[in-house]
């Protein structure tokens, strides 16, 4: 791979001390690709559907798409409501062409972005792309669900993130949807910013001590309360022993395995939260509901 000094330096030897940063260049290099793919497998489903019409491309669109475009304009006061939430110093008289422009702009692309789906909900579209894939430990972590269900959804997490407590329903919706068949651990990720999120973290794996981890992990997403003694009285309405409760988390008894799950997300170069492994498949952000579940099916779908 590269010489230093007369040492050759192989790749084996980089992603044995760098795994985390090769893994998220393959991880990126893979999202590209399947973006690139994903835009040409598009076109090719409009080219032949142009065909089967015997039509071109241009009027295939025209016929399905600019057609379905309403004609008539936003009336005025709907062209000054939204002016009065955009970002712009010039007169309202002096934009309002550009503002006509973006409506029918972004009107023509849901509307093509609609007819595309139509077509692919047509098409048998199979993915024989591979994504890159890590291994975790899922020692000491909590999974709820079947343990040998065919998908796992690790989260990197953080109880004060607000994108974390924005996702949390969406996971929950998973879990309804595919119980039996999708397991989900979390792994603590306590960003610098978050003060209490450390504490809160420990918290929880003393209340998995006792047996009722995601109990616990759930109030705190619920109520929202992190300081410590709101954590203490959180341990107390699910009806933990509060001693050995507040015993643990005053101790930092559960500390070291935070630290330990931190310091593995660090290693996978996890930049923010949540962040998921889905079977090793890296997703990062506040995902949507489809996403998941277009990923969930895929993984399913291999699995059989």
């Amino acid at each position: 791979m590269v010489e230093v000094n007369g040492a050759k330096l192989t790749l084996a030897d980089f992603e044995a001390k760098r795994s985390g940063t090769l893994f998220q260049a393959r991880n990126t290099y893979y999202e590209t690709l399947r973006k690139a793919m994903e835009d040409y497998i598009n076109e090719y489903l409009l080219q032949q559907q142009a065909q089967k019409e015997n039509v071109t491309v241009a009027q295939l669109l025209e016929r399905h798409v600019n057609s379905v475009i309403p004609k008539e304009p936003p009336s005025e006061d709907a062209l000054r409501l939204y002016y009065e939430g955009i970002d712009r110093k010039e007169p309202y008289e002096t934009i309002r062409g550009a503002i006509l422009d973006h409506i029918r702009d972004t009107r023509m692309a849901k509307a093509k972005a609609a007819y595309i789906e139509s077509l692919r909900s047509q098409a048998q579209v199979v993915f024989r792309l591979a994504p890159p894939r890590t291994t975790v430990s899922l020692k000491d972590v909590p999974v709820r669900g079947v343990q040998a269900a065919p998908v796992t959804i690790v989260e990197y997490a953080d109880y004060e993130c607000p994108y974390c407590q924005q996702v949390q329903p969406t996971l929950d919706r998973l879990e309804t949807d595919y119980k039996g068949k999708v397991a989900f651990a979390y792994k603590n990720f306590p960003l610098p910013m978050h003060p209490h999120a450390e504490k809160a973290a420990e918290a929880a794996l003393c209340a998995g001590a006792q047996g009722k981890y995601w109990e616990y992990h759930d109030r705190l997403y619920k109520v929202k309360e992190l300081d410590v003694p709101q954590l203490k009285q959180s341990a107390a309405a699910l009806q933990l022993d509060t001693k050995t409760f507040d015993e643990c988390l005053d101790s930092g008894k559960q500390a070291e395995i935070v630290k330990t799950q931190s310091a593995e997300g660090q290693g996978l170069q996890i930049q923010g939260t949540p962040s998921f492994l889905i079977n090793g498949r890296f997703i990062s952000g506040g995902i949507s509901y489809e996403d998941f579940r277009r990923i969930v099916e895929e993984e399913l779908s291999s699995a059989r």
